[in-house]
């Protein structure tokens, strides 16, 4: 005879289930999001091409240098990640209702302090590039042509003839592997409750949005397709960090996971 007891649990678990898929998918989908619109951001492929042209690479090496400058990128990020993951999911077996209002507090108030950055004028993020002697002041973000980037590297060893082009291209690899995607780290913060199964997710959905982002805008680019709009984006990165860090808090605030409500039943 079949057990009718045991229907509300097996329902239980099935829903738990379905809502743990869905709100990984939203979480999935945000993080493609945030990876390759921060890849569309110039400091991550702009370099490539205004190098490229000043020392007359090829497109097909200057392709092989961002996708490999953008695995490191994408490296760094994930290993950043890794400890983010590991250590969130100690505290989250201690106390996961305390877990998630501090982490959304963390988000938010992350998410204040770029919004105020870009308030304040500051919405354009200098990305030193090696060698370079550039210094912010208050036009940064507002030339009148080209990006600002450009004007970075006029002072840069990358661009000059008398630097080979193997320091050339490892001045690009250090630029962007030393500077980890800090605009996704929260989102591995938020995927916390799904353990490593979220976090392999969530660095497979960083390499895909990272590495098509950079490669698409560098391959338009150079093609001419591209560059003079999004350039734009430069004057507000600060912006659109602090619009991905309050959307990440409020999902850990108000979006409940599928295992937390399995708990209840």
């Amino acid at each position: 005879m079949r057990d009718v007891s045991a229907l509300p649990r097996r329902f239980c678990v099935v829903a738990s289930h379905r809502m743990n898929l869905t709100v990984l998918g939203t979480l999935a989908l945000t993080g493609f999001t945030v990876a390759f619109l921060h890849a569309a951001l110039p400091t991550h492929w702009l370099p490539f091409v205004l190098v490229a042209r000043a020392r007359g690479w090829a497109h097909r090496k200057t392709m092989g240098v961002a996708l490999l400058a953008g695995l490191g990128h994408v490296g760094l990020t994930s290993l950043l990640g890794y400890l983010i993951a590991r250590l969130g999911q100690e505290i989250d077996e201690h106390d996961g209702v305390w877990f998630k209002n501090a982490a959304g507090a963390v988000l938010a108030a992350v998410g204040v302090y770029f919004l105020v950055q870009q308030i304040r004028g500051a919405g354009l993020r200098h990305h030193h590039l090696p060698g370079g002697h550039h210094r912010p002041t208050a036009t940064c973000g507002h030339e009148a042509h080209g990006s600002h980037l450009e004007h970075e590297l006029r002072d840069s060893p990358l661009v000059e003839s008398r630097t080979g082009d193997w320091a050339a291209i490892s001045g690009l690899l250090v630029m962007l592997t030393l500077s980890p995607c800090e605009a996704f780290l929260p989102v591995y913060l938020s995927g916390v409750e799904f353990g490593w199964t979220g976090f392999f997710v969530l660095s497979a959905i960083l390499a895909a949005g990272t590495l098509g982002g950079m490669t698409l805008f560098t391959w338009l680019t150079l093609r001419g397709l591209a560059g003079v709009n999004l350039r734009r984006f430069e004057r507000f990165e600060a912006g659109l960090l602090a619009a991905v860090f309050f959307t990440l808090a409020l999902m850990m605030w108000f979006v409940e996971h599928g295992d937390h409500a399995g708990h209840a039943h």
